[in-house]
């Protein structure tokens, strides 16, 4: 935790405060932190800075990049000028870094770094580590130093760090540098050159810097130059700047590169986007429908196989552009998920949940998927696609091109379109300069495909649609991710979905042909039932259907009876004569003859014999159907169905034809009798577990099956029940609930700076009482080095071991452990609630105050009904 971070929020007024927590939303994320010294720690961990560090353009980065070159304690004129400015320039991306507490201002007019930025750029302006980094390395002693000193001509006596300061200051002078390097071997100048401004590090041969004489050795003896490896040589950051010269500047760009742009017509691209929504859920839905019908086979390797994407696109109607997109983005969603015993792909049961849900919540979840997707369905290498479901080494790199790829496009005011790609490259590049360039070059056309597919992008333009997700790139998820919540529930992305399936046709034109004509995009239900009863002829502005005998044969082999087919098609639209008595006159003749698949049969003289072998609970997994009287059937072969009867009593033996004659043996009856009996009882005993009633309980990690009363209730804080989290959700809702929300930036900001003043741990407006437990201060305490909570360390063992009783001394010491360093436990109470909690503080009363993963919120847990801890990896 840096305290420099800690004092500069403290001095923070509430506006300010709350742009950090707006700007930084890892600091809001559970369990949220309730101290400013906690803040200050979630925001300066090392993968936080990186993350943000990945959401600011170019300039920012730049800003960065110099403080740190001049050695991380600038002031803000002595930054400006080296980067060849004014203040008033730098002012605006100064105050953009303050927003997201990766810099903030001094007492003392310099501008203070998160220490995480250093650690992850360790080579600034293509400057190397700082001088004093090599004086203090072990592969340099005191009398190395020495000679180094004697070398470049300054004296040699003295402490080592009086030597170091020494060796610093004529390294860092250009006038010094440049008067020692006018007499150095031939070829210095341009090695030194060369890691000078190509630097910091490079290959080199390790020979040179031992032979006397040489431009290697000569830099090597007076700090000019570092060997780390034998081949490997490196050149200090003071002695970079000073060779680059006065008059060299870091690079600046405040302003975003020229992006051409070209009229569009609104409208069309607007249409173009009502278009493709409603192909979109059409085309999902029938290739969905086609895995459900046969698993889709993955190759030995992984993936789908290019063979299989030509037979999905044949037998769907889709291009083989839209299966492979379409596959990839279901996987994401969890539509389809790789089931090994069926051999290939196959619909889940979110599948089913979203087919039966409205199309606007339908077209969110194929987005929602497909905007935290860590591949690129179309993107081609070596004039080649790569394989659907393969791994893609790029990963999150391909999601982050994505969103800086559509945040760009938002940004061109509406009826403009971009000119070039190399314009618009360069745009993306200087908003997310951390992305590599010819990865971003090679990935955005196929990008900007597959977002014309998904209805987001369309004649150079980005669509409504594409504007509303373009702006929740920083709730986007990760790909792992079931669902993307924040996203499938944006109240924009849910008005411009709709919008986009407005214009979807719901109705059809019949004709005497035994046709049906939609003109314009059909909605997926329309799509559906149509594809259900006829062939799609074809598509486009208008789309053809033509009935005939086998396609209503088709939609009866699926379920529909004549009746209902005809009535949903006479809900989109009027049916002619010669369309319904198709349907009656193929309804009629269906099902005359049925068709059945058996193992074998089993015959028998009695039919009382066969109805008890049918009946027999040891032969349920034959499969035994009644046929006739004296006839049944067997899922199982002829073998198999001999051995299981004979081992249940009976006395079959094979007819010569395929089937088994069977005749009653002594022991079967008495076997079904124990059979039934033991049906009885099993029976018995599962009504009196039906009826018998356990408690339910909140187990870590999960949730309770019904919203049972819950102790928790009462450890809630100021007596409230524990939030709706604690009870499983309704299982009809989709895209599917949204999480608990994190606390809002300015409520939380004035919570945090009300604690700041207090200078209690708990929260604002309930002060432990003098005298209570764990009020610092008392008479009597010592205090020792505040721990994470502001309470000496020693002191919060003395209260949980005055008031968690139930505890052995071991669980004591865990608790403390919840509350000093912030560790995981599983505590249980006296009435045996079990609850998963973290970052806990002792309140007033003997109340430890924790983190609740189960509630999801911070709960009070009495330490007098903790009656056990055990620790939560």
């Amino acid at each position: 935790m840096d305290d420099h971070l800690t004092g500069w929020l403290a001095t923070l007024d509430e506006e300010r405060l709350t742009r950090v927590l707006r700007n930084r939303p890892d600091a809001l994320a559970p369990p949220w932190p309730r101290r400013l010294d906690a803040l200050a720690e979630r925001l300066a961990g090392d993968f936080a800075v990186m993350e943000v560090m990945r959401t600011l353009p170019l300039p920012a980065l730049e800003i960065v990049q110099a403080c740190l070159a001049l050695g991380g304690r600038a002031g803000e004129d002595e930054l400006a000028r080296f980067l060849g400015v004014s203040v008033s320039e730098t002012i605006p991306w100064l105050d953009r870094l303050y927003d997201h507490a990766l810099t903030w201002p001094e007492p003392d007019g310099r501008i203070g770094l998160a220490g995480a930025l250093a650690r992850w750029w360790t080579a600034p302006c293509g400057l190397g580590e700082p001088l004093p980094a090599y004086l203090e390395s072990w592969t340099l002693n005191t009398e190395g130093l020495r000679r180094m000193c004697r070398n470049l001509g300054i004296a040699a006596q003295g402490t080592k760090r009086q030597m170091m300061a020494r060796v610093s200051a004529t390294l860092s002078d250009t006038e010094l540098l440049s008067s020692l390097v006018a007499d150095a071997p031939e070829g210095t100048i341009g090695m030194l050159d060369d890691f000078a401004w190509d630097g910091p590090i490079r290959s080199v041969n390790g020979d040179l810097f031992i032979t006397p004489g040489t431009p290697e050795k000569w830099a090597l003896d007076r700090g000019l130059l570092f060997r780390t490896q034998w081949g490997v040589a490196g050149m200090p950051r003071e002695v970079a700047l000073a060779l680059r010269g006065p008059d060299y500047h870091a690079p600046f760009t405040p302003y975003p590169p020229d992006l051409a742009t070209v009229p569009v017509d609104g409208a069309a691209v607007e249409h173009e986007m009502c278009l493709a929504a409603p192909h979109l859920l059409d085309r999902a839905t029938a290739l969905l429908e086609n895995i459900g019908k046969a698993p889709l086979p993955l190759l030995k390797g992984g993936g789908v196989g290019v063979r299989e994407v030509k037979r999905v696109a044949k037998e769907t109607g889709c291009t083989e552009e839209e299966v492979r997109l379409l596959v990839e983005v279901s996987a994401v969603a969890r539509l389809i998920i790789l089931d090994e015993d069926a051999g290939g792909l196959v619909p889940t049961d979110r599948f089913d949940a979203w087919r039966l849900s409205e199309g606007p919540a339908r077209l969110r979840v194929l987005l929602a998927a497909w905007w935290r997707m860590e591949r690129s369905s179309l993107r081609r290498l070596q004039e080649r696609y790569a394989t659907v479901l393969g791994d893609d080494p790029e990963g999150e790199t391909i999601a982050r091109i994505r969103r800086a790829l559509l945040g760009t496009l938002a940004e061109i005011p509406e009826g403009r379109g971009f000119a070039t790609f190399p314009e618009l490259v360069q745009s993306v590049h200087w908003q997310a300069p951390l992305l590599d360039r010819e990865l971003l070059a090679e990935c955005a056309p196929a990008v900007l495909e597959e977002a014309r597919l998904l209805g987001l992008f369309a004649s150079g333009a980005t669509t409504s649609l594409g504007r509303a997700l373009a702006a929740l790139g920083s709730v986007a998820g990760a790909e792992n991710d079931g669902t993307a919540p924040e996203v499938e529930h944006d109240p924009a992305l849910t008005e411009r979905s709709a919008k986009a399936l407005a214009s979807a046709q719901r109705t059809a034109l019949f004709g005497a042909d035994l046709t049906a004509v939609v003109t314009g995009p059909p909605s997926a239900e329309l799509a559906s039932l149509l594809d259900r009863a006829a062939d799609r002829e074809s598509r486009g502005a208008a789309s053809v259907w033509r009935f005939g005998p086998a396609s209503v044969r088709r939609a009866l082999d699926g379920g529909d009876t004549a009746d209902t087919l005809l009535d949903g098609l006479a809900e989109v639209g009027t049916l002619p004569q010669p369309l319904v008595y198709l349907v009656r006159d193929v309804a009629r003749r269906h099902g005359e003859v049925t068709v059945a698949t058996v193992g074998c049969v089993v015959l028998g003289t009695d039919p009382a014999l066969l109805a008890e072998i049918r009946a027999h609970r040891k032969l349920g997994r034959l499969g035994l159907r009644l046929l006739a009287p004296t006839v049944l059937a067997s899922d199982a072969p002829a073998d198999r169905t001999l051995t299981t009867l004979r081992e249940a009593g009976y006395a079959p033996v094979p007819d010569g034809f395929g089937g088994i004659a069977v005749r009653r043996s002594g022991s079967a009856r008495g076997a079904e009798r124990d059979g039934g009996a033991d049906r009885e009882q099993s029976a018995d005993r599962e009504r009196s577990a039906e009826q018998g009633g356990g408690r339910l309980i909140v187990l870590p990690g999960g949730r309770t099956s019904e919203p049972a009363p819950s102790s928790l209730a009462r450890h809630a804080p100021n007596g409230s029940p524990p939030p709706p989290r604690l009870a499983d959700e309704p299982a009809d809702r989709f895209p599917g609930p949204l999480p608990d929300p994190a606390p809002d930036p300015r409520e939380h900001a004035r919570r945090l700076l009300a604690a700041g003043r207090s200078g209690q741990p708990g929260q604002p407006g309930q002060p432990e009482q003098p005298g209570q437990p764990g009020q610092p201060g008392q008479p009597g305490d010592r205090s020792g080095p505040g721990d994470r909570s502001g309470r000496a360390p020693g002191r919060t063992w003395a209260v949980i071991g005055r008031l968690a009783t139930r505890l052995p001394i071991a669980q004591q010491t865990l608790l403390g452990f919840v509350v000093d360093r912030g560790v995981r436990a599983l505590i249980t109470l006296s009435d045996g609630v079990t609850a998963t909690v973290s970052h806990g503080e002792l309140r007033g009363g003997g109340i430890l105050d924790a983190w609740c993963e189960e509630a999801g919120d911070y709960l009070d847990f009495p330490l007098s009904e903790i009656t056990s801890v055990v620790a939560a990896y």
